[in-house]
């Protein structure tokens, strides 16, 4: 029996077993809430300060700058929009092919009074150097650079864009969500180029939803986006999700583990999945630029992404057309609209994001079901014509 492949790791990955073992007893009979004096609360708050060490030690960074919350976008928020308030409205800047929640909030502070500078990317979607020159000389208040593009995968010289903004007074963010797993991500090291914080999360790394981190030099003064109990330092007021966090840190812990090893098999599956993706005539985005090792962006001419996308789902693949967190969007990817992609093009694109699970067959089954696939529907624009 045919077993359906998924190929979707940029939008979620599944949970590691040993993550599943580590939070089965926190779903199953340790009920504590870590703010609690008794025996339950004191052995949370153990698993929950021993998850933070587990993610800060996978990061290069000190527990005490590790502050939970429920997921990337949330951190991402937390870090815009707290940073924010504790300014005088002034020049904030992000780069314009960012996920919607650093577009979106950063968006919303226009609303208060601040000014939105969207850097632009060269046509490879790496951030445009005389551009961002520019901008600097504006001095900017706030700064947010993805490390890696969650749908062409392209990676971004952080460190570098980092320490030019120092000169400027910037406080720089960077969210890592993409990357951590598949590249080294060291905090200390980009802390020290000028990087002041950085979001991660622990779905995209075998974790479970419902966990993810800003990793925040304690220099950087944030107001909350939810007031309370004081949790997290008082940045995240509510209830921990001891499950998810104790999830979490096994995740990190074990992307540090792999990372020496598993982007450079990943590298060798999008070598033979995108030989085949141009030997079938498609044309792959940012094929020039550093990329993740295990993200493929591409289109063919003439059909229709979303289109394609179902198709291969009826033959046992998931891809994706486009990033997951906008996918009720009909508009062509603004990834690519800021790469300079013409939108009849944008519209065809697909995504393939491969993980530790696939191999090398898999990659082939799905590249034969692409070209029957593609083949079909040409036959069928040809028709029409």
């Amino acid at each position: 029996m045919f077993q359906p492949v998924y190929l979707d790791h940029n939008a979620t990955t599944p949970l590691d077993p040993a993550v599943k073992a580590a939070m089965l007893p926190w779903l199953d009979g340790l009920c504590g809430n870590a703010s609690s004096r008794h025996e339950y609360g004191r052995r949370a708050r153990q698993a929950i300060d021993e998850a933070r060490q587990k993610v800060a030690a996978a990061l290069g960074a000190h527990p005490t700058e590790v502050v939970f919350t429920s997921g990337g976008s949330e951190a991402n928020n937390l870090f815009i929009k707290g940073a924010a308030a504790g300014m005088k409205p002034g020049l904030l800047a992000v780069s314009a092919v960012e996920h919607p929640c650093v577009l979106k909030p950063a968006a919303q502070l226009v609303r208060q009074g601040w000014t939105l500078r969207e850097i632009a990317v060269d046509a490879a979607g790496r951030v445009e150097a005389q551009d961002y020159a520019e901008l600097l000389q504006q001095r900017p208040a706030l700064v947010s650079v993805m490390l890696a593009n969650n749908e062409t995968g392209v990676i971004q010289d952080v460190a570098a864009l980092a320490a030019e903004a120092r000169s400027s007074g910037a406080c720089f963010h960077s969210d890592a969500v993409q990357a951590l797993g598949k590249l080294p991500v060291d905090f200390r090291l980009l802390n020290a180029a000028g990087v002041h914080a950085l979001t991660v999360s622990a779905h995209k790394i075998n974790g479970p939803k419902g966990a993810a981190a800003l990793v925040l030099d304690k220099r950087v003064e944030l107001q909350p986006l939810i007031a309370g109990g004081g949790h997290e330092r008082g940045l995240r007021s509510g209830t921990e999700n001891v499950p998810a966090i104790v999830g979490f840190g096994v995740a990190a812990e074990l992307a540090a583990q792999r990372v020496a090893e598993l982007p450079t098999r990943l590298a060798q599956l999008r070598n033979t999945l995108e030989h085949g993706l141009t030997a079938l005539g498609a044309r792959i985005f940012a094929v020039d630029a550093p990329r993740l090792p295990n993200t493929s962006y591409f289109a063919f001419p003439d059909i229709d992404g979303e289109t394609l996308v179902g198709k291969l789902d009826r033959e046992g693949f998931a891809v994706a057309s486009g990033a997951a967190c906008s996918s009720a969007n009909p508009e062509p990817s603004h990834v690519l609209r800021a790469m300079g992609v013409a939108p009849e093009i944008a519209r065809g694109a697909v995504r393939v994001s491969l993980g530790a699970g696939n191999d090398e067959n898999e990659v082939e089954q799905f590249i034969n079901a692409l070209r029957a696939t593609v083949g079909r529907l040409q036959g069928l624009t040809a028709m029409t014509v």
